[in-house]
Parts: structure tokens; C-alpha cells; sequence
């Protein structure tokens, strides 16, 4: 298999503010991706989750160790170089308030990227590929792709165009931060299914949760990150039967016990 995303031993800090040291966000952090491969990243609010999506695409520089992307070492490559791979990547943001051109309707914003990195002169092509997407996470109703982003969508619409929209050019790396936070869980399983065809077809994932049980089903594997370190890693079946760890066993203690809730999560893992 090729490696499509190789970390080691990445460490990322944030200044400190006044006197205080800098607090290191990532500590010491390896990690491999496969090409076709999936990997769910584990962990709370504040566990380096979201500042390991960023660093593996550039936006921020690492303190020590280093991340090769598609085999190149993004903090030394040019800016140019640095381009290209991201458009060989996508992600799909926790905020898609924040995420989404509010002016924009919802066809617009799933046509953009398409319009931006490919040839002006393809519109025809990206308005089908985008009805396509959107029909796919179902909002092809035309009453909601006429809409405009801001004025008409809940939160759980405009979480499914973010989607739409990160997989319109087909990214071989798809990045993925908490993006079913706002579904139902039919609308999870819906979701997860979506991304499995594309990984079928050769896309690689890194698929950010604090679900254990989600992190099941998005992924055969998984690491667990608690204060930017990685403390678990192995098959997510594993993690959840006989976690190693003290914080991951924390993590699966804390888990519903209501036999009810716990089954129908075993039924939406198999």
C-alpha cells in the first residue's frame, strides 16, 4: 500500500500569553495513513483533535517532527507546492456556520471549489456534479438548493452541504471534524455510509469524534489523544472491548449503560 500521510513525532505549541509558558497542543505524536485507509482520531474537547486536522494541512507550522503529505514535507515545501496538495485534500469543518459563504445559495457554495480550481468555462459540469452531492445527502429538494446558506438551512442542512461541498473535486484525503454532530442517527449511518463508497474507490480518511461508538463505524482503526498525546491506538473494536489505557477505559466507562441505548449502538455498529 502507499502512504498517503506520514507523522512523526509532531509536537505543535501555542504561545503563552504575559509570562506563561507555551502550551503545547500536540506532544510527540506519530501516526501513518494509507492510501483507501481510515483512521477515527478519539478524544474531548481540547485534546489536539481539531489542531492535528490544521497542521496536516499547513495552516499551522509544526514546533518539532515533521508531516510528509502525498510524500513532501509540507513545512519546508514552497507555497506553491503547498497549494497543490491541499486541493488534493478536503475538510469538512466542526463549524459549519463558519465553514459555509453565507451569501451564497446552497448550489453556489457546493459549486465553488470546483469553479475555483477547475476551468471557469466547466460550470455546466459542476452544477451537475454538485445537484449530484446534494441529492446524495439528502437536499436535492430545489426549494433547498435555490436557498440562500445564511437565511434558510438548520444546522444539520448546512452540516450535509458542508459535506457536499468537501467532496466535489474528489479528495484523495478526507478530512472530517466531528461532521455528523448536528444529525440523527439515521442521518449518521446515512453519512458514514457515504463516505465508505468513496474510500472503496480509493479515498483515504481521518475521521475526528468524540463517539467512541461513531469512531467504530467510521473506522477499523483508531487513535485515542488526551492533552495532544496519542495513548491508544489499534483496531477501534479493540479500544472499545479491552482498552489498554487508563483515560480510554475512562472514555469507555463514561459510556451509556442504559441496555436500551447500549444496543441500539451495537446494532448501527454491525
Amino acid at each position: 500500500m502507499t502512504t498517503l500521510l506520514d507523522i512523526r513525532n509532531l509536537t505543535v505549541t501555542f504561545p503563552g500569553r504575559g509570562r506563561r509558558e507555551p502550551t503545547k497542543a500536540l506532544s510527540s505524536l506519530s501516526l501513518t495513513l494509507e492510501r483507501g485507509e481510515s483512521l477515527s482520531v478519539i478524544g474531548e474537547s481540547g485534546s489536539g483533535k481539531t489542531t492535528l486536522m490544521r497542521t496536516i494541512l499547513g495552516h499551522l507550522p509544526p514546533a518539532e517532527g515533521s508531516v510528509k503529505l502525498f510524500g513532501k514535507d509540507l513545512a519546508s515545501a514552497p507555497p506553491e507546492a503547498q497549494t497543490a496538495l491541499r486541493q488534493r485534500c478536503a475538510m469538512v469543518s466542526q463549524d459549519p456556520y463558519g465553514s459555509l459563504p453565507p451569501t451564497l445559495t446552497v448550489l453556489e457554495a457546493v459549486m465553488e471549489p470546483w469553479l475555483i480550481v477547475r476551468e471557469k468555462n466547466s460550470r455546466r459540469e459542476a452544477e451537475k456534479r454538485a445537484r449530484d452531492l446534494l441529492e446524495e445527502v439528502g437536499l436535492g429538494e430545489e426549494e433547498i438548493i435555490r436557498s440562500r446558506v445564511r437565511l434558510s438551512l438548520s444546522g444539520g442542512q448546512r452540516q450535509r452541504v458542508a459535506i457536499a461541498r468537501a467532496l466535489i473535486l474528489d479528495p484523495e484525503l478526507l478530512l472530517c471534524d466531528e461532521p455528523t454532530s448536528m444529525q440523527d442517527a439515521s442521518t449518521r449511518g446515512e453519512i458514514i455510509e457515504i463516505f465508505a463508497r468513496r474510500q472503496r474507490a480509493g479515498m483515504s480518511m481521518i475521521f475526528v469524534t468524540h463517539d467512541l461508538f461513531l469512531a467504530r463505524r467510521a473506522a477499523p482503526r483508531g487513535i485515542v489523544l488526551h492533552k495532544g498525546k496519542g495513548v491508544e491506538e489499534g483496531p477501534c473494536r479493540d479500544i472499545l472491548s479491552s482498552p489498554k489505557d487508563g483515560y480510554t477505559r475512562a472514555l469507555v466507562a463514561a459510556l451509556p449503560r442504559l441496555s436500551g441505548l447500549g444496543q441500539n449502538h451495537r446494532k448501527e455498529d454491525d
